[in-house]
């Protein structure tokens, strides 16, 4: 295959590729977080617990981790372009329908469904831009693709916020609705189609062999236990600190507390700057600094002070961010040839973390308040510290074992010439 088919960098298909892709990015997480600013509303309106009211997010995230391991493989045997194309409408669409004046059941039945389809966009955006860009183009490529992924997320609970304190919280959830209908057209639009994709049939038992055998391998693993505590803790602190900036000890308005999440930029940075310092100190012990900084940013939220409490926002955040791009990084690294099977069972323990956690932390926010939700943090974070001993256990092991091998290796070849 000649290098013609494939998208080179700074031509007009790279522009419009990494456009469509950045809209796709941004439908998804603006239209999957759309409801974690708006748990006290549901609470109010609802007569609800805060625990229940976090279902709004959690159902769609349980919904999407669920489905995120076969859909890369039912992309491959449909192809890439008309299943994130069918996702994103139908996501867009369904957030509409979550707007309408329906109740609680109902609400939480279409954020389910929305999961469900949504799914259809992450781990297949990733794999077009492996099979159409060219190899040097890639990385800027999938840099984009993410940059998308966190603006989105950051603008869908930002403004999403703004317009409830302005309107209703309907009427953001439709507007947020609207904007991602409008740019999953453009996507449509934009996306140049696939020129190097070879559809291959969806073999179920080859499949699931090869799925256990990646939660055979102790460090992956323990990578997705990782990635199950890690996005735990973060979802848990984002979705419970609302409740207490709103409340009597800080008393902000929902606008101002919805600029908490500016902290994702930074988050987004201290992970690039976190990836490179692997290279320098070795995974795990960035992993570990990674660790403490999420740690020393929940204690500071314990504080009465506003700055204090920001503060403590934007380190965890920085520390999420950063053991987020080594772990899912160091998955590539020990899967083998089946990378993108074992990055989706890494994204389905990520978001089943956000689930369980996400929820579960609104039982501990009713019975101790923010105390509660730090506490199941600390015992999130206090797991991932151990995990954290266990691949660096194993990282040691194997290097003693390549040590042993390049040993071995010229012995058995002069005995062998013997």
């Amino acid at each position: 295959m000649s290098n013609s088919r494939y998208i080179e960098r700074g031509s007009k298909n790279y522009l419009k590729a990494n456009l469509a892709l950045f809209f796709a990015g941004f439908v998804t997480f603006s239209t999957i977080y759309t409801f974690q600013p708006l748990f006290p509303n549901l609470v109010e309106e609802f007569a609800v617990s805060p625990a229940i009211a976090s279902l709004s997010l959690s159902f769609t995230t349980f919904a999407l981790a669920l489905a995120l391991p076969i859909s890369g493989s039912l992309s491959d045997a449909w192809g890439r372009r008309g299943i994130m194309g069918l996702a994103v409408i139908i996501g867009s669409l369904l957030a509409l329908l979550a707007a309408s004046d329906s109740s609680l059941s109902t609400l939480l039945m279409v954020r389910l469904v929305q999961g469900v389809v949504l799914a259809g966009v992450p781990a297949v955006a990733m794999a077009y831009l492996n099979e159409e860009m060219n190899p040097r183009a890639i990385g800027s490529a999938m840099g984009l693709y993410i940059a998308g992924n966190a603006f989105g997320g950051m603008t869908g609970r930002i403004l999403t916020a703004w317009l409830t304190e302005l309107l209703s919280w309907r009427a953001a959830v439709m507007g947020i609705g609207l904007l991602s209908l409008l740019l999953a057209l453009l996507f449509l639009l934009l996306l140049p189609p696939s020129h190097n994709f070879q559809r291959r049939p969806l073999h179920l038992g080859q499949l699931s062999r090869s799925l256990f055998g990646h939660l055979r391998n102790p460090g992956l693993l323990c990578l997705f236990l990782l990635a199950f505590s890690c996005m735990g803790g973060f979802v848990t602190l984002y979705n419970y600190v609302t409740f207490r900036l709103l409340g009597p000890d800080f008393n902000l308005s929902q606008s101002a507390v919805a600029l908490i999440f500016l902290a994702y930029a930074f988050g987004a940075c201290g992970s690039t700057i976190m990836g490179g310092l692997t290279e320098r100190f070795g995974r795990c012990s960035t992993l570990f600094a990674a660790l403490a900084l999420m740690t020393a940013g929940l204690l500071l939220t314990l504080m009465s002070q506003l700055a204090a409490v920001t503060v403590g926002i934007v380190v965890f955040t920085i520390g999420f961010f950063g053991a987020h791009a080594i772990a899912s990084a160091w998955v590539g690294l020990l899967a083998g040839q089946t990378r993108a099977q074992a990055s989706s069972l890494y994204l389905f323990a990520y978001y089943l973390g956000s689930s369980i956690s996400g929820t579960g932390g609104g039982f501990f926010y009713g019975a101790w308040g923010w105390n509660g939700v730090v506490s199941l943090i600390l015992l999130l974070l206090g797991t991932s510290f151990i995990l954290g001993l266990k691949l660096q256990s194993l990282t040691r092991e194997q290097t003693k074992q390549a040590c042993a091998l390049s040993e071995l290796a010229p012995q058995h070849i002069t005995s062998h010439n013997l």
